[in-house]
């Protein structure tokens, strides 16, 4: 199993340097041509989130994307830095001067999460004390082939 870690500025410039990644390494990977864009969308999506979740919540600490390349799949973690994490219920506490900027935010979070899981059938939403986790997974070709 190879891994690939990728750690960047939670700025919004750095998100396409993790698409492009993310697409040679699920390549690589053996990641079926047709599904790459879902592949760049997808992690497009998941870090662009990451990124938001940093910014609203003064987050300092990089972006995570995990690439991990498997005999029968290839699976992508994008990770936050946001305790507790606004998970697909949105759980941040704050105050009622907080409430209308945190519903818009949340809304854009639960779009976000719904064009994922749109573009990837195999999807989980963890979020905990470190952090909250995108785990995405795909197919790779050499499953498809029986030796």
């Amino acid at each position: 199993m190879a891994t690939v870690e990728l750690r960047f500025s939670a700025l919004p410039e750095h998100v396409r340097t993790a698409r492009l990644v993310a697409a040679a390494v699920a390549r690589r990977a053996g990641v079926d041509e047709a599904v790459l864009d879902e592949v760049r969308l997808a992690v497009g999506e998941a870090c662009s989130r990451a990124v938001g979740l940093h910014a609203s919540n003064d987050i300092a600490a990089p972006v995570r994307v995990l690439l991990i390349e498997d005999e029968k799949k290839f699976s992508i973690e994008v990770g936050d830095g946001v305790p507790g994490g606004a998970g697909p219920a949105g759980a941040h506490a704050g105050g009622e001067a907080e409430g209308a900027a945190e519903s818009e935010s949340e809304g854009e979070d639960e779009m976000g999460l719904a064009v994922i899981s749109g573009l990837v059938d195999d999807v989980e939403v963890t979020s905990d004390e470190s952090g909250g986790v995108i785990r995405m997974s795909w197919p790779a070709a050499s499953a498809a082939i029986v030796p």
